[in-house]
């Protein structure tokens, strides 16, 4: 039987430096661990962000559902309020009417990822138009 006709590798006893096989394969590991690390924490960030989005679209769809029913009383307006809330995938915390304002608090998400949201909602304020001169401008003379 023949010899293999290269020579083997020298052990690591008798080498002055010890071998760097395998190294890749543990900086492999170590890269892919972090990348799962920041991948998760990516997901954790997008997950925060749609939970308080949620909120906020509850809170301000409630407000304007509860203002929008100001007449009918605080109880009818909150009732109201709620329904819309439930809807969006927000829950109610808070509702309370002054005049034709409502003021609305919505919850969404649990544990770590949970967000509130306060809105408010009622008519515009009037804002005064500025007054209209008498007589119209003349246009500014043409330069000679």
């Amino acid at each position: 039987m023949a010899k293999w006709p290269f020579p083997k590798w020298p052990r690591a006893a008798s080498a002055p430096y010890r071998s760097d096989r395998g190294s890749a394969t543990v900086w492999s590991v170590g890269v892919i661990a972090v990348l799962c690390a920041v991948f998760g924490t990516v997901l954790a960030l997008g997950q925060a962000v749609t939970v308080r989005h949620r909120a906020a679209g509850g809170a301000d769809l409630a407000a304007l559902a509860a203002a929008d029913r100001w007449a009918d009383g605080p109880g009818a307006a909150c009732a109201r309020a709620e329904r819309v809330a439930r809807a969006q995938g927000a829950r109610l915390v808070r509702c309370a009417l002054t005049g034709e304002i409502s003021d609305v608090t919505a919850a969404s998400g649990r544990g770590l990822f949970e967000a509130e949201v306060r809105a408010r909602a009622g008519p515009a304020a009037a804002t005064p138009s500025p007054p209209r001169s008498a007589a119209p401008r003349a246009p500014p003379a043409a330069a000679r």
